[in-house]
């Protein structure tokens, strides 16, 4: 397992703050340059289609996070399957590059598997000296202040990244105490993702948006 300092919380997110003049043109379509990429993460992320009755039902994504099959395994084996938390690692990792072309924080497409410019990274757990078995039954009751928080935060990034949307056409540059807030809002999500669904640790979210 990889090695942490005891303070740092075993979610880590860093988003490269371009240089130089942005895209203006991919900035004014972003919307409409999301929507295919938009298209494959939520295939991704749904599991089941319906097309009308019973008869139609069928699969066409990867199911999303694996979320209840961890709370099973950590309550009555003390496991964490490897490659679950992988699976969970990459689509998060995944999702998150999406949401940095949504929110203006960088201009190359989003890869599918390349990190390209975001750095997320998630320290796998021992589930028998680190998760304690009952707690994934509260976590996500555990978190709920985080909840109302990250709602006022959320909304304060979308109204950011408008500005920063104008900011850009205009001058080229994504104003930097905004490029930071959005990305320490989403650091701070992820956080509280990692903990009351994830499960990936037992340690509380910080009340912060830096590292």
């Amino acid at each position: 397992m990889e090695e942490i300092p005891t303070t740092a919380y075993p979610l880590s997110l860093s988003i490269d703050y371009p240089d130089g003049d942005r895209n203006r043109l991919t900035i004014f379509f972003r919307l409409f340059m999301l929507i295919p990429i938009w298209v494959v993460l939520a295939l991704l992320s749904t599991s089941e289609f319906s097309g009308g009755g019973e008869e139609w039902d069928f699969y066409v994504g990867g199911g999303g996070v694996v979320a209840i099959p961890i709370v099973l395994m950590i309550l009555f084996r003390q496991k964490y399957p490897k490659w679950w938390f992988n699976w969970n690692l990459e689509l998060t990792r995944f999702s998150t590059r999406v949401f940095a072309y949504f929110a203006l924080l960088r201009d190359e497409y989003p890869s599918t598997d390349e990190e390209q410019s975001v750095h997320l990274d998630i320290v796998y757990p021992d589930a028998k000296e680190d998760l304690n078995r009952w707690l994934p039954l509260v976590k996500w009751l555990l978190a709920i202040l985080h909840y109302f928080v990250l709602i006022f935060l959320g909304i304060v990034s979308i109204v950011l990244i408008i500005i920063a949307w104008f900011a850009i056409l205009f001058t080229g540059r994504y104003p930097k105490e905004m490029f930071g807030f959005v990305v320490g809002v989403e650091r701070w999500s992820l956080r509280v993702g990692a903990y009351a669904f994830l499960l990936v640790t037992d340690k509380y979210p910080p009340f912060r948006l830096g590292e």
